[in-house]
């Protein structure tokens, strides 16, 4: 048990701190974060998802196996996640915030350390897998989700994917692996992308403390129980269900699965949010102030939740 408090300490409490620098920052002065978010979407987030593809080296049937299950997780959990919002009266544009904030986890600077402390090597590099193609989910089908709360449909809403760069570094990082082009991690170019990507998530904590401080905390956290129950309660049931039907051959790859599915959620999706349903408001609450509350109260309520998954998974008793 110290040891488990010792992993949610140090991967939560930066965490915090982060976010909590944001906050105060946000309180003493006049800041608008859409210029930040502009940078995360274009410029950042790229780097970080070129350099993860580019230097792992976890077999190709394994990565198509976790992609295969991550994609499964994710129609299930927006099929799962329409039914509840429509059944309980949810609209455009909360309805497709709720869908953001249950399919998408986060895998990047929660997951992957909690990965790597639980379960090792292996751990550590099936969470950047899993955050590697979440990734293009997310700036690909979460883009047109958040284009759709803001009420763009359809085509207008596929044509913006084809406006981030996120989709075109995952092509080019697996290009230059077939071809065996990329260079080694001790280059000046791979440094550099290293340095870029790490950027990104330091940033995107920074933005959700200062949506926070601009949140009306008490009329979103009534709204954001029932997608902080789909996050925390049937996300982590969902992704045991596809674990056992993908059949993972590495039962290390099947738990560190399992443990990505249970992640609170994402802090990408306040970015997508921001950066595409602008100032859409739903029964008076910004969306973005209903994202960015899930966020931090799916991040509190991890640390009860993983403690006891990972004490599950660990013990071998479900996979």
């Amino acid at each position: 048990m110290a040891d488990l408090v010792g992993i949610f300490a140090s991967a939560i409490g930066p965490i915090v701190a982060i976010a909590g620098v944001g906050y105060v920052l946000a309180t003493v002065k006049e800041i608008d974060p859409e210029p930040l978010n502009t940078a995360v979407v274009y410029v950042l987030a790229p780097a970080l998802v070129f350099h993860s593809l580019a230097v792992t080296r976890l077999a190709a049937a394994t990565l198509a196996r976790v992609a295969v299950g991550i994609v499964a997780f994710t129609a299930a959990m927006w099929a799962v996640a329409e039914l509840v919002g429509r059944a309980t009266g949810e609209r455009e544009p909360a309805l497709s915030a709720l869908v953001l904030v249950a399919i998408f986890t986060n895998s990047g600077n929660l997951g992957i350390p909690v990965s790597d402390f639980a379960f090792g090597e292996v751990g550590r590099q099936t969470a950047v897998l899993f955050l590697s193609v979440q990734s293009v989910l997310m700036y690909t089908l979460g883009v047109y989700v958040a284009s759709r709360s803001s009420g763009s449909a359809g085509l207008e809403g596929v044509r913006r994917v084809f406006y981030i760069p996120l989709a075109y570094a995952v092509v080019a990082a697996l290009a230059a692996r077939a071809l065996d082009l990329v260079p080694s991690a001790d280059t000046a170019a791979m440094e550099t992308l290293q340095l870029v990507g790490d950027a990104s998530i330091p940033l995107m904590l920074l933005i959700l403390g200062i949506q926070l401080a601009r949140t009306d905390t008490a009329s979103a956290v009534s709204r954001a129980w029932p997608a902080t129950a789909l996050k925390m309660g049937v996300a982590p049931v969902v992704g045991l269900g596809i674990a056992l039907l993908v059949g993972f051959e590495n039962p290390t790859v099947a738990r560190v699965f399992v443990l990505e599915t249970a992640m609170p959620a994402a802090v990408t999706p306040l970015i997508l949010v921001i950066e595409f349903a602008g100032s859409a408001r739903s029964e008076g609450v910004l969306v973005s102030e209903y994202v960015s509350t899930c966020v931090f109260l799916t991040t509190l309520l991890s640390i009860p939740v993983l403690t006891v998954l990972i004490a599950i998974l660990q013990s071998g008793a479900v996979l």
